[in-house]
């Protein structure tokens, strides 16, 4: 999934602005639960650099994305200072189980391997399925019109399964990439695509006159996975608890929604 955001954001250069406001993900009532602010006077975030559009390096070295702006809002909210330095993916979970930081920005599924070792946060992005259908279909789109058509997924994904379990009317047709599929839409070789919304977005986002997300979102945690929380060190309730209290105030205030649509600017809610 890291290689795919790498190749697609790096082609995508400036985005076009006319996202949706950001569902709430995080408990309202987090906001009302004062933490003990005395005992976290700062917070070490972590992350990687090799992520667009959440955590990766722009032109000039500068660590930058919806992570890195996440984080900083977070203390900011807060009233506490705030660091956060990129690891490498592949050491960065056990920079955080070592205490080299207190928090870790970088997608980490909520696996339940990694819920022995860690302890995450309220949800604040979850990643939805949805269809895209060339435009002028998807105004008024019933997914049980798709019995006898063909839906375009990626092969072997948690989204075909999806569509074979619960549209079996429609035909199945794989290919290797998300890419792919939604190329065989645009090029009217599948009637619709069906597959991860938010890697979606961004390739809509190159092809405004060909395609449009259609109906509704569909939140699936068993098969597309949990969303996005940030990981902390397991029994370290102080920092998981002061960072749900700002998720919480920030998602009140507007400024969660404000960095989803400066970095998400086709919405895929």
């Amino acid at each position: 999934m890291r290689a795919f955001f790498v190749l697609l954001f790096a082609a995508l250069g400036t985005l076009a602005a006319h996202a949706q406001a950001l569902p709430y993900h995080a408990d309202p009532s987090a906001r009302d639960l004062v933490p003990n602010l005395a005992a976290v006077p700062n917070i070490r975030f972590l992350t990687t650099a090799d992520f667009p559009p959440f955590n990766y390096r722009d032109r000039s070295g500068e660590l930058v994305g919806f992570n890195v702006d996440l984080s900083r809002a977070i203390c900011a909210d807060l009233g506490i200072t705030c660091t956060i330095q990129a690891w490498p993916w592949e050491q960065a979970g056990r920079a955080l189980e070592d205490g080299q930081g207190d928090a870790l920005i970088a997608g980490l599924a909520m696996s339940t391997e990694n819920g022995a070792l860690f302890d995450f946060s309220h949800i604040y992005l979850m990643l939805p399925g949805r269809f895209v259908l060339a435009k002028g279909g998807d105004a008024g789109f019933d997914p049980a019109a798709l019995a006898g058509k063909s839906v375009a997924v990626r092969k072997g994904s948690a989204h075909a399964t999806f569509v074979t379990r619960y549209l079996p009317g429609a035909k199945l047709s794989e290919f290797d990439s998300e890419i792919a599929a939604l190329e065989a839409v645009r090029d009217k070789q599948a009637d619709a695509f069906f597959g991860d919304a938010m890697r979606a977005s961004f390739w809509l986002n190159a092809n405004p006159d060909c395609c449009a997300f259609a109906g509704e979102p569909y939140f699936r945690p068993d098969l597309f996975g949990d969303g996005l929380a940030i990981a902390v060190g397991a029994g370290h309730d102080t920092v998981r608890l002061a960072i749900d209290y700002a998720l919480a105030r920030l998602k009140r205030s507007g400024t969660l929604d404000e960095l989803y649509l400066r970095w998400f600017p086709v919405g895929f809610y």
